[in-house]
């Protein structure tokens, strides 16, 4: 799915960094060319994910990442 690896990417690329707002439904279908089912899909995913975290009527926004594997040199 264009839109889940797209988002995915700019999250741990650091793109779209912690607190910060993930675009809306409707911009991902406009920049994704997409249904709005899609879109919705590909948050449903990321926040199963612990990508991100959705408040209800605000949008959704990038999770903070303490306890990263990635970060851990032990």
């Amino acid at each position: 799915m264009r839109v889940l690896d797209a988002l995915t990417a700019d999250i741990k690329a650091g793109k779209l960094g912690p607190g910060e707002r993930i675009p809306s439904d409707a911009e991902l279908c406009e920049r994704f060319k997409v249904a709005r089912e899609t879109a919705r899909r590909a948050v449903r995913v990321l926040r199963e994910r612990g990508l991100i975290r959705t408040e209800w009527g605000r949008g959704s926004y990038v999770a903070e990442r303490a306890g990263e594997d990635e970060h851990q040199d032990d």
